[in-house]
Parts: structure tokens; sequence; C-alpha cells
């Protein structure tokens, strides 16, 4: 009888997908020492936006939320989400931050740190598979699943292939958008897992309405993991219920580990949380809604309802189609990026400037020009020379490895930061989030307790 390990997103991407990552620490509280008895392979309670939600939105220290989860969470591995050179942001981090982060990182609690870059370019992942195996982690290399002429079953075999070069303790196929099909998931796995041994893990949404099929014939092709989150904040834009896998892998004669009545307490409790952001306002039916055009456009749903929040308030939701038309074709134009933060944002915005300005590149956001010279790695497929040069001119294209150009920023932070930081990992949440973090400390010096919601 196979084992499938199950992590479960109830405490990261479930609540990222579907109120904004707006769960406060007081609400996750009460669950914990359950989910650790639940039989989880490892649960995923960090990294990704909660960084900067925690500090932006809910006044919360995100460091204070890892230990207090590490705290009750005494036998099951806890999982971040980690951008690569980005760390949790929308841009390069010097490699003396992103090292200093993954040890403390590591130290606060986290075992598992699953690493992608938004390009799939491995030099913006060595840094971290190196400081995560200098602090004991687990280090999981994360293929970004997109669709274009240019990613084939062979270019994800042969990106697989090269990252076993960095040697990572697991291999994770990440699906941000729910795109990975059926039939292809069961081409892809079969491929990777006959030029590895390593654990496989299989993370997708269920915004275009496939993901349990997708996991099924994942595990029967070989895949080790999936990723999955309790009923209350399962399907739409985030992932399949936990509960429901659970029955049907166990049926068909899978060993998952899954303390039945347990997973049953822990959805009473979270049902309780969903209706409070209900009530609030943060949960927006909308994003419960199945979306095929996912599959023909290959948008993540976020980005989908960003779009349409975005033209709203222009007063051109007419538009949309258009947009939508025009975003495949933006992303040809620049390499086929897959859209993962920040490429999805940065594509969008290229393809909303360009419909509404009637003028494919009349305008041209700083981000987009940085990313054809080279500051966030290496497109996928080549930018044509026409294309560059309708961009950026005659500027040089850099072909290091953006770090490399990068001064060290841990001691910059530290004097910019002054009194106001208490430790390193204060120092880190300002190198990261400067303006967030500052704002936040200066609330935090206040004689009178913020109160979360």
């Amino acid at each position: 009888m196979k084992k499938i390990g199950f992590m479960d997103t109830i405490l990261r991407d479930a609540h990222q997908s579907l109120i904004a990552t707006r769960m406060s620490t007081r609400d996750m509280e009460p669950a914990l020492e359950l989910l650790d008895q639940a039989g989880y392979d490892s649960l995923e309670v960090w990294g990704g936006a909660t960084f900067d939600a925690s500090l932006r939105y809910l006044k919360e220290d995100p460091w204070e939320r890892l230990r207090i989860i590490k705290q009750q969470v005494k036998n099951t591995k806890l999982a971040m989400l980690l951008r690569g050179q980005n760390v949790l942001g929308y841009r390069h981090y010097p490699d003396d931050v992103l090292d200093s982060f993954v040890k403390h990182a590591a130290l606060n609690g986290i075992d598992v740190f699953r690493v992608f870059d938004a390009l799939n370019d491995l030099r913006n992942m060595e840094q971290s598979v190196r400081s995560i195996k200098t602090y004991g982690g687990i280090a999981e290399l994360s293929i970004c699943y997109t669709i274009s002429d240019f990613h084939t079953i062979d270019y994800f075999v042969d990106l697989t292939r090269r990252m076993l070069d960095l040697e990572p303790d697991r291999i994770a196929i990440k699906d941000m958008a729910g795109i990975l099909t059926p039939a292809v998931a069961r081409q892809l796995v079969t491929r990777i897992k006959s030029i590895t041994d390593l654990p496989l893990h299989i993370h997708t949404h269920c915004t275009a309405g496939i993901a349990e099929m997708t996991y099924l014939v994942s595990v029967e092709a070989g895949a080790d993991l999936i990723d999955t989150t309790l009923s209350p904040f399962s399907n739409g834009t985030s992932q399949p219920a936990t509960e429901s896998l659970n029955v049907a892998l166990s049926e068909l004669g899978y060993e998952t580990g899954l303390d039945s009545a347990k997973l049953d307490q822990l959805a009473d409790y979270f049902r309780t949380v969903k209706q409070k952001y209900v009530t609030s306002g943060l949960f927006n039916p909308k994003v419960m809604q199945v979306e095929p055009k996912a599959l023909l456009y290959q948008v993540p749903g976020g980005m989908l309802s960003n779009l349409i929040a975005q033209l709203k308030s222009q007063g051109q939701e007419h538009l949309y189609d258009a947009v939508m038309a025009e975003t495949p074709k933006v992303r040809a134009d620049l390499g086929y990026p897959p859209l993962v933060t920040p490429m999805s944002q940065m594509v969008g915005t290229q393809a909303l400037m360009n419909v509404m300005a009637g003028e494919r590149y009349l305008m041209i956001p700083q981000e987009i020009k940085d990313y054809v010279m080279g500051y966030y790695g290496r497109p996928p497929a080549p930018i044509s020379d026409e294309m560059r040069k309708k961009i950026i001119g005659d500027a040089e294209v850099i072909t290091a490895r953006p770090a490399d150009l990068l001064e060290p920023g841990m001691e910059k932070a530290r004097e910019e930061l002054g009194a106001y930081g208490h430790n390193d990992e204060d120092v880190l949440s300002y190198a990261l989030f400067p303006q967030q973090a500052m704002d936040y400390f200066k609330e935090r010096a206040m004689p009178f307790a913020y109160a979360p919601m």
C-alpha cells in the first residue's frame, strides 16, 4: 500500500487564495494542536503573501506568528513558500538578505522550504538551496507549470534534470493557475519519476474545475505528496478538500495517515472562522466560481479577479475580453514567462495598457523594461530583437545572475532601522518591506496595543 502524504494549506495558500491572506494568528491558534495530531506530512503555514499581509493589514509580526505555530505544532513538519531570490517580495534581494532570512526561518520553525522562481531560472534558486542546506532545512524545488508552445513535457523534464544538479530533497510541480490537465499530469509525473527517486509533490488549484482529477492521475502515475485544504477553505481559487481526498484515496487503497475524526473537528472549527470573514465582507463569493477560461488563457484566478476589479474601477468593463485576448500575446512577446508573482501582475498590466491605449506598447511600465533588460532573470524563450528594441531601445541586456549585481543589504537595513529594530528578525522584515515594517514598528512602539479583528 503506497503512502500519499498530504500538505494542508489552510494556514497559508487557502486563505491567501480566498480572503487575500487575511486570516489572523488569533484565528489559527485554537486549531494548532489538533492540526498537529491529524496525521499530515506537513502544514504550509508561512511564506507567499502571508509576511507582507501580516505587516500591512493585520498589524502582526509574521515572525511571532511562526513562533506561536511552532510552539504548538511539535510533530508535523512546517512548510513555507519561498520566492527564490525574491524571498517574499516582488524584486530580487541580495544574497546576504536571503541567507539570513532562511537562517531565521529555520531557527523559528520552518522545516520544508518550497522554492520557486517566476521564470524557472535556476540561477535564482541556487542561493536558496545553499542556505537551506546550511541551516538544516528540506529543500523542495518547484517547477512553475505553465502552457505555451515552448513549455513542452520535454522542457519540464529537462528543467527537472537540471534541478537535480542543485541536490534538492524534493521536487514539486507548482500549478498556480490550476491549468495542469489530467492528461498532461500523467505524462509529466511519469517522466519525472523515471529520472529521479526524490519525492514528487503536486500543487494545484481548483480554479478551472479539474484539480481532483489532476491529483488522482498524478497519484496513479507515482506522485508522493499532494496539497489540499480543509473543506471550509477549499475549492474555488483554493485547493481541493482534504477530507474528500482522504476518503477517495483511502478507498482506492492508498495510505494517507490522516485521522478522519480529527479532520471533521478541524473542519467544524474553520467553518466558524470562515463565517467571520464572510460577515466582514472579506470573503467574496466570486472566488468560488469555476473559471474554465483559465484553461484557455492560462491566467490564474487571482489575476482574473484583479483584472475585473481594475476595469470596473475605470468604467472599462467592456474591455475585459479584449484584455484577456491580449494577455497571451504579451506573454508571447516577452518570452512566455509563467504567470506567477511578479510576472502575472506585470504581464496583466501591460496587456491592460495596450488595450486601453489603443496601441501596443505605447506605454510601458518600468518593471517590464527591467525584465527585458534581464534584471529578473533569463526569459524562458528568447525575446525578439524587434520587441526588445521597442521596449528598451539600445539599452544593454545583462547576462549575469541578477543578484550578483546587488550590494549586501543586511547592514544597510540595520542602520536605517536604528532603534526601531529589536532583533535580526526585525531587520529582515525591514529589508524585505521597508515601508510596511516601519509603519508596524512605529505602531508597536506606541503605548497602546493594536487589537486585530
